[in-house]
């Protein structure tokens, strides 16, 4: 198998990551633009995130399901064509000025990406050699960045704009943004209906490998690997949905309009960090720099409920930097030598995610009932969990297999446990 055999593969499964990321980046600025153009509560409008991570807790486990029987490709075209459903489901829901239609399009569209990512991420990891799969997968996941980072920036101008001061023009402008997703979408479906996706399977990736033997929940970096997804994502989530309400409360007089610019930035920061973590996985082991990144974030978190001004402000940003690599790294160390369990993990894994459809209500509550800068006190313990995880956690454990045949002693790779 040559490098250049899954280069073309690896083009068209990265441009999934920009589709997936560009959705996400239009949910928090849908958050804060339904509460005035549909007059929503704060409340209620947070019910888009449970219906959008909630679809990942949902879908992605029927999805591996799925994939397992009918393969990577035919998993990619179903999760594109929910996508495309629930986009032009924002037609009518705009139509109708009807938050529970939102709710219900934001769930199809999201069961699709659900699909997508339970396809996505562990096909990447397989597209080429194992000791290399964190760095492939972060160097996908950065387009998925770049389209976090151009989503709210898009939709900035097209509900905020000084063309759009009522709440009809507002919806006009929701349902020309997913109407067009919707077409790019089907267009994407024809190009992998007509292309050829190598379906490895994932058996064949650990040869002969004890490991492929046990069942997969005695994987401890799996077992491990679904708690500090889940704790991860719940402080990327959390800290992007009550980013605005910090620096609009943090005293030094930024408007809403300043501080989405500012949400902006952080996501730049975001999509840099991923480039910059793939060029450092090229030199120091991915698993020391997760436990880097996390012990920064958590020191930054520290400075963000000083409420220091400026200064907590820009650690607020920084944290985006230094949460690029967490979901991708945490992913491709969880499914390390799992053999023809990866898809089934694959799936349990994208449902941990509906950390973050919880924990921004805890952080909400501890917002109301003390204060915006104390509630990053959610995220800081996160961050402790996913440093014990790039710490220890990750470790593929070596257990002794006797050879029923021979009485030979097997010891199992263990993977990125091991020196280069």
């Amino acid at each position: 198998m040559t490098k250049n055999k899954y280069l073309f593969p690896f083009i068209m499964i990265t441009s999934l990551f920009f589709m997936w990321g560009f959705a996400y980046g239009l949910l928090d600025v849908l958050n804060k633009h339904f509460q005035e153009a549909l007059d929503i509560t704060k409340t209620r409008s947070t019910l888009l995130q449970a219906a959008y991570f909630g679809a990942y807790f949902l879908v992605a486990l029927p999805a591996g399901m799925f994939m397992n029987k009918y393969g990577y490709k035919k998993g990619i075209i179903m999760g594109l064509l929910l996508y495309a459903v629930g986009a032009f489901l924002f037609y009518p829901a705009a139509e109708q000025a009807s938050f529970n239609s939102f709710l219900l399009a934001l769930f199809i569209l999201a069961s699709g990406l659900a699909c997508l990512e339970t396809a996505a991420n562990p096909y990447v990891t397989v597209l080429g050699s194992p000791e290399t799969s964190a760095t492939r997968l972060n160097l996908s996941q950065c387009f998925n960045g770049v389209g976090s980072f151009l989503g709210p920036i898009i939709a900035s101008y097209l509900f905020f704009g000084e063309s759009n001061s009522s709440g009809g023009s507002n919806l006009d402008s929701v349902k020309l943004i997913y109407v067009i997703i919707g077409i790019l979408v089907l267009l994407v479906v024809g190009v992998f209906l007509k292309i050829k996706l190598p379906e490895i399977k994932e058996s064949e990736i650990v040869s002969s490998s004890e490991l492929n033997k046990r069942p997969l929940f005695s994987h401890s970096n799996f077992v491990l690997g679904i708690v500090a997804q889940f704790f991860y994502v719940a402080a990327q989530v959390g800290i992007a949905t009550l980013f605005i309400n910090y620096c609009t409360e943090s005293g030094v007089k930024l408007d809403n309009a300043t501080a989405a610019k500012l949400l902006s930035g952080g996501l730049i920061l975001f999509t840099a960090g991923r480039f910059v973590g793939t060029a450092l996985m090229r030199v120091f082991e991915p698993n020391k720099l997760l436990a880097l990144y996390a012990v920064i974030n958590v020191l930054l978190c520290g400075v963000v409920m000083l409420n220091d001004g400026w200064i907590s402000i820009y650690a607020l940003m920084a944290l985006f930097f230094f949460m690029s690599i967490m979901f991708p790294t945490i992913f491709a160390l969880s499914i390390k030598d799992l053999g023809q369990h990866t898809k089934k993990a694959s799936s349990f894994i994208i449902m941990s995610i509906v950390g973050g459809a919880l924990v921004p209500y805890v952080m909400g509550s501890v917002a109301d009932h003390y204060s915006t800068p104390i509630s990053y006190v959610v995220p800081l313990i996160c961050f402790v969990v996913v440093f014990l995880y790039g710490l220890q956690g990750y470790k593929v454990k070596k257990s002794i297999k006797y050879n029923l045949n021979n009485n030979e002693e097997i010891l199992p790779n263990a993977g990125l446990d091991t020196q280069r």
